[in-house]
């Protein structure tokens, strides 16, 4: 039996890819919708408000947890970033769902609001939320395998840092796409 601890590189990166493989195989089209039950187009319609309220939830539970952490308070900093990665997960599932029976929703706005505002705020929440799963999985790796005494003496806390910052500003751009789709125009 191979020790996990000596793994945590190459778990992180089999999680990534998968991860990956998942989100860009449903946004471009490659998971059939045929192959997944359809909800009502009212649960449908209903997900990016879900997904934004868990975004702002999952803000909140980051902020409290590096709180938390900076206090000392490692078991409640556990909690509040599992509470983290479980939301995470969960806006993941229900996004890949819609976006695979519905696509990607269309920009509404003016075309010059579209191209110098809303497509470079698109593509840095983007680029870090795919930066962001392999930071948060090998924190997540660390976290589980090593007794909390040790951690300090690994890459989680400069990677934990990194992780959050990436995850703090991506899901703040998920906002604030999600108003300029939903809210704004």
């Amino acid at each position: 039996m191979f020790d996990v601890r000596d793994r945590v590189p190459a778990l992180t990166g089999v999680l990534t890819v998968v991860s990956l493989a998942l989100v860009f195989g449903a946004v471009l089209g490659a998971i059939p919708s045929a192959a997944i039950p359809s909800a009502p187009d009212a649960v449908l319609a209903a997900i990016p408000h879900a997904n934004a309220f868990i975004s702002a939830t999952a803000i909140g539970t980051i902020v409290l947890g590096v709180r938390a952490i900076r206090d000392g308070n490692v078991t409640r900093h556990r909690r509040l970033m599992l509470a983290t990665f479980a939301l995470f997960a969960t806006f993941l599932v229900l996004y890949l769902y819609r976006v695979t029976l519905v696509g990607p929703t269309d920009f509404a706005g003016p075309a010059v609001v579209e191209s110098y505002v809303y497509l470079p705020l698109l593509a840095v929440h983007i680029l870090l939320a795919v930066v962001a799963i392999p930071a948060v999985y090998y924190v997540l790796l660390l976290a589980a395998t090593y007794p909390v005494a040790e951690l300090a003496q690994t890459n989680h806390p400069r990677a934990g840092k990194l992780a959050a910052t990436m995850w703090l500003v991506s899901f703040s751009l998920g906002i604030v796409v999600y108003a300029m789709l939903y809210l704004v125009w």
